[in-house]
């Protein structure tokens, strides 16, 4: 069995039918490129356009920080459950952060797996 992050889709990584897919699978963060140390912000990610039926949907995403420096990464921010049908997959969240690192967004779909992307954040 392969590690996990070789099971994780990205537009970089993706092929074969998996190419058709990285519009409408990969997560998009929106969020500053430099945020003030310590100072809230808003982080936006959302998946889509996507079917949103029982049959098939995005039914989670997961958003993490790594951490300039950090011994231990990632630093799970949040895991946000989309209910087929009823709620489309896109969230607003408002973070802290005290160091420069990585936003990381992971999708799951029930049909097509994890796709995954990132975003750098500079802390001034």
């Amino acid at each position: 069995m392969s590690e996990l992050g070789g099971l994780i889709y990205t537009p970089q990584r993706a092929s074969g039918e998996a190419v058709s897919k990285v519009e409408s699978h990969t997560p998009r963060i929106q969020a500053p490129d430099k945020v003030g140390k310590n100072t809230v912000f808003k982080v936006r990610v959302e998946v889509g356009p996507h079917p949103n039926t029982v049959e098939h949907s995005i039914r989670w995403v997961e958003l993490y920080f790594s951490e300039e420096g950090r011994a231990f990464n990632p630093i799970l921010l949040g895991r946000f459950v989309f209910e087929p049908v009823y709620a489309e997959p896109a969230v607003e969240v408002s973070l802290k952060l005290g160091k420069s690192g990585k936003l990381i967004a992971v999708a799951y779909c029930n049909l097509h797996g994890l796709w995954e992307s990132s975003k750098d954040i500079k802390v001034e």
